[in-house]
């Protein structure tokens, strides 16, 4: 398990995330390396339509991608496919197995996330029961959870308040809108759309990283 909690500062710009119904399969490892390129600091992989034996083909290649950048990858829902790959950690939504049992299982070297939707209170039981980072959304319209409840600016500035750990940030998040984002204390700027959904993904990306500042990367 690559340890993430021994380098905070990656759990800072943009959290590219991955979608089996957006990327294909045979140039899922080429957009990876081109996000990274444009600065994601943080890889999920989001796969909820392949069979086991491909989910695990798919997240070794990106492991091996990932390591070599110095860049963590996350896996969602997950924990079993974390652990076998190597990971980085695991994402976890309200009805996956808690963040305790997660963190039994993957050690305390892992990068474990925690979605929190709109409720602060989630939030709290996540970083009570071990999370490295929370996730808050979704914020604006998005392409990827059209129905997810909404989010808004004076929650992520309740939760900056509350908490020293990382704050995620997800839903609809353009380069324009992610800076007010960013000013009301984000951390982390969750991506599916806005980069994979786009022609020139290392533009698209290089766009979010900036901002956090021109050496986001």
């Amino acid at each position: 398990m690559t340890s993430g909690l021994s380098r905070p500062d990656l759990l800072s710009g943009l959290y590219a995330i991955t979608d089996s119904q957006l990327i294909p399969t045979d140039v899922l490892v080429e957009q990876v390396a081109q996000a990274i390129a444009g600065g994601a600091r943080l890889i999920q992989y989001r796969n909820k339509h392949h069979s086991m034996t491909e989910r695990k083909r798919e997240a070794t290649l990106l492991v091996n991608l990932c390591e070599q950048q110095g860049v963590p990858l996350i896996i969602n829902d997950d924990v079993e496919l974390a652990r076998e790959t190597g990971a980085a950690g695991v994402h976890l939504g309200r009805h996956d197995i808690s963040v305790s049992q997660a963190r039994q299982q993957l050690g305390a070297g892992a990068i474990i996330g925690a979605s929190c939707y709109n409720q602060l209170e989630y939030a709290i039981e996540a970083v009570r029961a071990g999370a490295s980072y929370v996730a808050f959304g979704r914020f604006f319209p998005s392409h990827s959870k059209p129905d997810a409840v909404q989010a808004d600016i004076s929650l992520l500035e309740r939760a900056r308040a509350q908490f020293v750990l990382p704050i995620a940030v997800i839903g609809g998040i353009t380069p324009e809108n992610g800076r007010q984002l960013v000013e009301a204390g984000a951390n982390l700027l969750a991506v599916i759309h806005g980069v994979f959904g786009q022609v020139d993904i290392q533009a698209a990306a290089r766009k979010y990283a900036d901002c956090f500042g021109p050496t986001a990367k």
